[in-house]
């Protein structure tokens, strides 16, 4: 297990438990996660540190749930907005290499499902 990943799952359930004690919730079930190829964050790596992070936490017994988001460029020479290869910021309409990264680095809580206190 890499420490990134674990020290990134110790920030994410510091944000989880702030927002369910936020909205009184018991437990959180369920995470969602949108994780870009460029964010410095390996998925696999982020699920297999989870366990250790969550123990203890309203979200130890939740589903990590991961879903990749894309890479997006704006064009500094045409401003087309397109899609993108990691190892290949191109523009796909004209061609150019002047880009500009507008998604695919980031992670993003994307949402929480919860069980609330009646």
């Amino acid at each position: 297990m890499q420490m990134h990943e674990l020290s990134v799952c110790l920030s994410l359930l510091q944000q989880v438990e702030t927002i369910a004690n936020e909205r009184n919730a018991v437990t959180v079930e369920k995470l969602y996660l949108q994780i870009g190829p460029l964010s410095g964050i390996e998925p696999a790596l982020l699920r297999n540190a989870y366990p250790l992070a969550a123990a203890g936490t309203i979200a130890a017994d939740a589903e990590l749930i991961i879903e990749p988001s894309n890479i997006v460029v704006t064009c500094t020479q045409c401003n087309a907005e397109t899609e993108a290869q990691a190892n290949r910021l191109l523009c796909s309409a004209c061609g150019d290499f002047r880009t500009q990264i507008v998604s695919g680095d980031e992670m993003i809580l994307q949402r929480l499902e919860m069980s609330l206190v009646h």
